[in-house]
């Protein structure tokens, strides 16, 4: 499998305060029918931090049954215990998933020295593909290049990165430590048309979520050179990965995924409902992109 493209970080529907996994299911289905290249479900836009672990599972679970091998699978499956995200990595491997995203251990503050330790007994426990999730915004602990590309070189199967930093200069120093070969995905989906000039092959993207064709035709564009024909999609796009973001994702994406009717606007405590200038917001965007009439 290869992970390039167009990877939404799958939203979790819910449903009078439970998963509902019929909605999921149709969700995982549209995506793909709609040109995604990959699926990541139980990131942070699949709320993983108020999922049960067993509803954490079983979203993996389903989105690897759905699938059916047509596109990669990499589940999520970070922890700020090592203990938890090796279980959940294992987990995840006796499922079915393609890949594992293990994020970067948040509000423990980890030195380099303990980041470091962290994903080595991750990726020697569990003998899948890992891609090493970098979001400093949510996890205030911030791998650095040298460490990453430390673990790339320590640990065959740490084959390459999420980042979500904003940093364009990362993607030009990675590629020149870990390699042509270390698989580059955006985590912002902003400033992915920078990241993959640099070297990116890819995003892991919320907007992706309400308009998966509009990002997979714009992740080709990038990855054919033809930076002419992404440029005016990401002028499509922009407003919208703005809107997302206008209030704490996955509030927003949710709303704009139920105006497509594929889901309830739902989330779990302490995610509250979005305010009426989000919504304004996101359906201004949407129709902007051409989702909405």
């Amino acid at each position: 499998m290869t992970f390039r493209g167009s990877n939404p970080a799958l939203i979790t529907p819910f449903k009078n305060g439970k998963v509902d996994e019929a909605a999921f299911r149709k969700f995982v289905n549209w995506q793909i029918a709609e040109g995604s290249h990959g699926l990541v479900p139980v990131g942070t836009t699949g709320e993983s931090p108020t999922v049960t672990p067993e509803e954490h599972k079983r979203l993996v679970e389903i989105c690897v049954e759905e699938t059916k091998g047509r596109v990669p699978v990499i589940a999520g499956t970070g922890s700020n215990s090592t203990a938890e995200a090796i279980e959940y990595t294992e987990h995840a491997k006796e499922a079915g998933a393609d890949a594992a995203l293990v994020v970067v251990p948040y509000y423990n503050k980890p030195t380099q020295d303990g980041i470091y330790a962290h994903f080595r007994a991750i990726a020697d426990a569990v003998d899948i593909p890992i891609l090493v999730y970098n979001v400093p915004g949510r996890t205030v602990a911030n791998i650095s290049v040298e460490t990453l590309a430390r673990l790339a070189a320590d640990c065959p199967n740490i084959v390459g990165t999420k980042d979500a930093s904003a940093d364009l200069t990362r993607p030009s120093r990675q590629r020149l430590v870990s390699g042509e070969k270390f698989i580059q995905l955006s985590g912002e989906d902003g400033t992915a048309l920078g990241f993959n000039a640099h070297g990116g092959v890819g995003c892991i993207s919320v907007t992706a979520n309400v308009a998966p064709r509009l990002c997979s035709e714009f992740q080709e564009a990038t990855l054919r050179g033809d930076y002419s024909s992404a440029l005016k999609l990401q002028d499509r796009l922009m407003p919208l990965h703005h809107a997302m973001f206008v209030e704490t994702s996955p509030g927003p994406v949710k709303y704009a995924v139920s105006l497509l009717g594929l889901c309830e606007p739902e989330a779990r405590l302490p995610m509250v409902p979005v305010s009426e200038s989000t919504k304004k917001a996101v359906r201004e965007a949407m129709i902007h992109a051409g989702l909405l009439n």
